[in-house]
């Protein structure tokens, strides 16, 4: 059975060049939403006389559940987030990696490249994709000038207004215990984060189970302002919701490697 492969959006062409001309004219993709932009993904295909299929995810939950479900085979490339890449890979639900095929792999960062993640047995089943900041996304018709601290989430005045995704619980208790650290906290103590989390709950007016249902309650105009990465706001500003992004003078919260 063939196993979903943890490759790079960026290595597409590279890999792609290979794998469609030569063995299928099409490759499916099980991506978040915006990793298959037209923008990039017409000139692939244009140039490789290939056809990109792609499926989106809502959740690394739901990916997994997919994968275990018996859909690798349905998949050339996945992207999972950190928290679930090493599982993805030490479980068999993935292929290992040839990085003869992938020249340009030695020009990623070191930092990136060395990450434990995707090792298992000696073997590599990806490599990273996207790694920075999780900066602070506000409507501007709300805002007329940019939040200038992560304190804005906990204010009054925006109750109801704040919104979060249930993506995965992990990763935001991850960026609510890297804001006590921006604070001057112990990253490695996670009850100020919890605490942190319920004092939050009452400016919470919208969670959403997945990034589609989150932009519609950006559309409704039902969230003011939320934490979240870049790839969300270019997907937000196509659906033309007036959304800026600014990193707050006292830092960002570190946003985790994407692997494919």
């Amino acid at each position: 059975m063939k196993r979903a492969a943890l490759l790079s959006s960026l290595l597409l062409i590279l890999l792609g060049l290979n794998s469609c001309a030569k063995k299928s004219p099409t490759l499916n993709l099980l991506v978040w939403e915006g990793y298959a932009d037209p923008s990039f993904v017409k000139g692939f295909e244009e140039q490789c006389k290939c056809k990109v299929s792609a499926s989106y995810m809502g959740s690394s939950d739901e990916l997994v559940a997919k994968l275990r479900g018996g859909s690798a085979s349905n998949y050339d490339v996945i992207s999972p987030s950190s928290d679930v890449a090493t599982m993805i890979s030490s479980a068999g639900l993935a292929a290992p990696l040839d990085l003869s095929k992938i020249p340009t792999y030695g020009q990623l960062s070191p930092k990136l490249t060395s990450l434990p993640l995707v090792r298992v047995n000696g073997k590599l089943y990806g490599v990273p994709f996207t790694w920075g900041p999780n900066p602070l996304i506000y409507d501007s018709s709300a805002f007329p000038r940019a939040p200038e601290s992560w304190s804005v989430l906990w204010d009054p005045k925006y109750k109801g207004r704040v919104g979060f995704t249930a993506l995965n619980s992990q990763l935001g208790i991850a960026f609510l215990a890297e804001l006590n650290r921006i604070k001057g906290g112990n990253e490695a103590d996670f009850e100020p984060a919890f605490k942190a989390l319920r004092e939050l709950l009452p400016n919470v007016g919208a969670v959403a189970a997945n990034l589609g249902a989150y932009a519609t309650l950006w559309q409704q105009e039902q969230i003011d302002i939320a934490p979240y990465n870049f790839n969300f706001v270019q997907t937000l500003k196509a659906k033309d919701v007036p959304v800026e992004f600014v990193i707050p003078e006292t830092g960002a919260a570190g946003w985790e490697t994407s692997l494919h």
